[in-house]
């Protein structure tokens, strides 16, 4: 039977290993479509691991749907049309400009070797300027900062215009100018009715998702809204204890204890 077409991804009983250890256990998790889900947790919890088995690009065991479909069952043209995906340290070729990274976002919708079309050239010119990157899309990779660079990969991603965009990490090297950029931009692409799904440290800004996945130990210790306080102490007991949530105008924040 297909998934509920309100549910973006769904995992049923996944397991996943990374060499010879398993670091996924009998996952189950249902995320609906339209809203965004931070997925947090302690280092080696799982976080990576858990957003590549959603991405299909790590081999696991149980089950996957995208958007109601089985994950397996989808073309890679066709996945990669309706899920963006965002990793950790990615790059590209150095000599490629900011636009030319951008554009390969566009390849599961361009025919074998052919010119982008208008309709390519519009959504990386959008993606690049909703990044803040349209003034150095002639630049070559190779010559922009970290936070520069970041900020053009997600361009790449967001001009795949998915209804799914996976990120990990998504805030790294980023100044909080630009992480509160990203924020905004979240927030848009879901008004307009896609799901985002970013695994973050950054837990005050992922206490500002819709929904939150706490993760431990390759499993998945709660998941609940953001404003529920169930949440906030399984992210509190997670962390032993060492951060504590607390409202502050309007928002949740992350307080650590020494």
């Amino acid at each position: 039977m297909s998934a509920p077409a309100s549910l973006a991804l769904e995992a049923r009983g996944v397991r996943a290993a990374l060499g010879h250890v398993e670091v996924l256990h009998d996952i189950a998790l249902a995320l609906p479509i339209g809203r965004w889900t931070s997925v947090v947790g302690p280092n080696g919890a799982g976080k990576s691991t858990l957003l590549k088995v959603l991405a299909g690009l790590l081999s696991h065991h149980g089950e996957v749907r995208l958007l109601g479909q089985p994950l397996h069952g989808l073309t890679g043209r066709a996945r990669a049309r309706q899920l963006a995906w965002l990793g950790q340290n990615e790059g590209s070729a150095e000599e490629l400009t900011a636009y030319d990274v951008a554009m390969l976002g566009r390849l599961p919708h361009q025919a074998w070797l052919a010119a982008p079309s208008a309709a390519d050239r519009a959504a990386v010119e959008q993606a690049l300027r909703s990044t803040q990157a349209w003034d150095w899309r002639d630049r070559p990779l190779g010559q922009l900062s970290g936070g520069e660079r970041q900020r053009v990969l997600l361009a790449r991603a967001l001009a795949v215009q998915a209804q799914v965009l996976l990120m990990d990490e998504p805030l790294a090297n980023l100044d909080p100018p630009h992480q509160a950029d990203w924020l905004q931009l979240v927030r848009e692409l879901v008004t307009a009715g896609s799901t985002v799904v970013s695994v973050l440290h950054e837990i005050s800004i992922a206490l500002r998702a819709d929904e939150m996945v706490v993760m431990e130990r390759g499993r998945i210790a709660h998941h609940g809204p953001c404003a529920d306080a169930m949440t906030h102490r399984a992210l509190e007991a997670v962390f032993d204890q060492r951060i504590a949530i607390q409202s502050l105008s309007g928002h949740w924040l992350a307080l650590t204890h020494p």
